[in-house]
C-alpha cells in the first residue's frame, strides 16, 4: 500500500497504481474521478493518466499512472525549513490549474450547496443564512481542483504532480483558494496563513476575498464527517 485516506487506498501496480475506494464507496465517484483526469490531462496539467475504472473484491477503484516522489506534505514535515520553497511550488501549481477553464465539470456553488444543505450540526437558521447569501456569491468558470493541499501534491517543487481530483469542478479562483486554507486552518494554521499570504503575492487572490468564502467552504466541509476539525469549523461557518 502506497497510502490511504478517508475515502480510499493506493496500492502500488508495477508503472501504475490502483485507487481502491473503501468498502461503500460508489462506482459514481470511481468514475467521476476517471473523467475529471481524463478532462485535466487533455489541458496539459501534470496528472496521473487515467487508465480505468475496476472493481475489486465488491469495490470500485482507478486505476492510473504513478505519481512520482513523496507529497510535498512529507517533506515539509520533515524539513520544515524548505515549507516556503514548496508552499512557493505549490502556489506556482495552484495558479497553473486555476488559469484553465472548468468546462465540463460540475459547477463550485452547486456543489457547496448540496453539503451545506446536508451539513450536521448547523442549526437551520444558520443554515438557511448561508444558503442564501451562497445566492449572491458568482458562478466562475474556473478549474477548482477542490482539493489543493500539501499532501496531495507530489513529486520535486520544480516537477510537481497534483493527484486526487474527485471534488474537480468549476467556480471562481477565490473559492478554491480558500478551500485550501479551510483544509489546512484546524491542522497547521501556519501553514495555511502562509499559503494565503502567498496567493495573494502571487496574484492570484486578495486576501479578503479568499476568506469572504469560509463560512461557506467551512460549512460545506462539515459535511465530509471531519470530527477532528468540527469546532474551528463550526466557529467559521458560523461567522457570516
Amino acid at each position: 500500500m502506497l497510502g490511504s485516506g478517508k475515502q480510499a487506498e493506493v496500492y502500488g501496480q508495477g508503472d501504475h497504481v490502483l485507487k481502491l475506494g473503501r468498502p461503500g464507496a460508489s462506482k459514481a465517484a470511481a468514475f467521476r474521478e476517471a473523467a475529471n483526469l481524463a478532462i485535466v490531462e487533455a489541458l496539459g496539467l501534470p496528472v496521473p493518466a487515467p487508465l480505468g475504472v475496476v472493481q475489486l473484491n465488491g469495490r470500485w477503484g482507478l486505476q492510473m499512472t504513478l505519481a512520482p516522489g513523496e507529497s510535498f506534505g512529507a517533506v515539509i514535515m520533515r524539513h520544515p525549513e524548505l515549507t516556503p520553497n514548496y508552499l512557493g511550488a505549490m502556489v506556482e501549481l495552484h495558479a497553473r490549474i486555476l488559469a484553465q477553464p472548468g468546462t465540463g465539470l460540475v459547477g463550485l456553488r452547486a456543489r457547496l450547496s448540496t453539503n451545506i444543505g446536508r451539513a450536521p450540526g448547523l442549526g437551520e437558521a444558520v443554515r438557511k443564512r448561508l444558503l442564501d447569501a451562497l445566492l449572491e456569491r458568482p458562478q466562475g468558470d474556473r478549474l477548482c481542483h477542490g482539493d489543493v493541499h500539501p499532501w496531495n501534491i507530489l513529486g520535486p517543487p520544480d516537477q510537481p504532480m497534483v493527484v486526487d481530483w474527485l471534488d474537480a469542478c468549476s467556480g471562481p479562483a477565490e473559492a478554491d483558494i480558500c478551500r485550501s486554507y479551510v483544509l489546512m486552518k484546524p491542522q497547521a494554521p501556519h501553514l495555511a496563513e502562509a499559503y494565503l499570504a502567498a496567493s495573494e503575492t502571487r496574484g492570484l487572490a486578495c486576501r479578503g476575498d479568499v476568506l469572504s468564502w469560509a463560512p461557506l467552504v467551512a460549512a460545506a466541509r462539515l459535511a465530509e464527517g471531519v470530527a477532528d476539525d468540527l469546532d474551528e469549523l463550526m466557529e467559521m461557518a458560523r461567522s457570516l
